[in-house]
């Protein structure tokens, strides 16, 4: 399989030999740097016994409730446990499900997949890994950020993946737009998933998901329709590994079967903690007002248009490597090259900036940027 580097392998080539002027400062990675709350710890700390137990392939009954509480609370949404897979983390449900749904197809069959360009690299690792032709649907000024496929495109696709709001440009789908993409999915007959890890950072108005699409577009049953989500941006736990996928049911009971030969249970432990997390909107909400604070700290100090959906900011600058080669330098900042996130150009001339850090970080990094550009 000829996976490409992982663009952090790239980074660090890139900048390999340099020695920075000042302290470094990693805008890189969207990893929080702020503590996990408390009561989550305690949690975590208080089951630590509980690892004489094997987890359920399946995710435990409260660990479940508390996703579905959230989905009820977030979206007003209202879903069984039919309609939901916990799972450890995204990024091995992001890898894993297109390999079953690549795999469900018969052995004659196209296999084609489309996300959007520049992206999270698992999707498209996830594509190589199930031997599937990939269709980039690329995001720039001229459509606004938003992912488009023509009518060729849709009638070959077979699984779709979306990401709104989105990493790394910060763009989001309106609730519309969502409608859309579920109706075509309905039209087209192919399976439609939205990532929805960043849908808790944001500066105002709550980003929609998927799931309230399907009831508007009267997909009541969500059919060929999946989202997923995690706690590792809105609670500060990214170390829990906490996720869920949900939607469809016939295609989330088939996908439940193959996850138990894949052995991503979360250890009990974990679920514990996460339960607690995902039922925990106050602690999400103090993350959400630091990334919104951050947010506008960019917006002042660069005077530059920041997305309000998203912890990164989606800098245009001259040339991404040159760039990043000579602030990481001269100011000791460490950004990530759009070109890295993309492939066939997309991301050129843009870098991408973590906001992660308490705002007195942040400022200070920002400045420095600013004193170079």
């Amino acid at each position: 399989m000829n996976f490409a580097p992982y663009p952090f392998e790239r980074l660090n080539k890139l900048i390999s030999g340099i020695e920075p002027k000042k302290d470094i400062i990693k805008l890189t990675i969207g990893e929080p740097q702020f503590d996990t709350p408390q009561n989550i710890q305690n949690e975590l700390i208080n089951n630590v016994k509980l690892l004489n137990k094997y987890p359920s392939s399946m995710g435990e009954s409260y660990l479940i409730d508390s996703q579905l509480g959230f989905i009820k609370r977030r979206f007003g949404v209202d879903l069984t446990k039919d309609h939901i897979i916990p799972t450890f983390g995204t990024r091995e449900c992001l890898f894993n499900f297109p390999c079953f749904v690549f795999g469900s197809l018969k052995n004659n069959a196209t296999k084609t997949m489309a996300f959007p360009n520049p992206f999270y690299q698992i999707y498209e690792g996830s594509a190589i890994a199930s031997g599937a032709s990939i269709i980039y649907m690329n995001l720039d000024l001229n459509n606004d950020y938003k992912p488009y496929l023509d009518e060729g495109d849709l009638e070959k696709v077979d699984l779709v993946i979306l990401n709104s709001p989105n990493n790394p440009t910060g763009s989001v789908l309106s609730k519309d737009d969502l409608v859309s993409w579920v109706k075509l999915s309905l039209q087209y007959d192919f399976i439609l998933l939205n990532d929805e890890c960043y849908s808790e950072i944001y500066e105002d108005s709550k980003p929609h998901s998927i799931l309230e699409a399907c009831i508007d577009a009267g997909n009541v049953d969500f059919k060929n329709i999946v989202c997923i989500n995690s706690i590792s941006k809105r609670s500060s736990a990214p170390g829990l590994r906490s996720g869920f996928i949900a939607g469809d049911k016939d295609i989330l009971r088939e996908y439940r079967l193959y996850r138990t030969y894949i052995g991503a249970a979360s250890p009990i432990p974990l679920q514990k903690a996460a339960a607690i997390a995902w039922n925990d909107d106050v602690s999400a909400e103090i993350f959400r007002i630091k990334y919104a604070k951050n947010l506008s700290y960019a917006r002042d100090i660069l005077g530059v248009q920041v997305s309000p959906y998203t912890f990164y900011v989606w800098l245009k600058v001259k040339d991404d490597l040159e760039f990043t080669k000579d602030l990481y330098k001269n100011e000791g900042i460490l950004v990530l090259p759009g070109r890295f996130l993309g492939r066939n150009e997309a991301g050129s001339g843009y870098v991408r900036l973590a906001l992660v850090y308490e705002e007195n970080i942040i400022i200070d990094a920002l400045k420095r940027l600013k004193n170079w550009i």
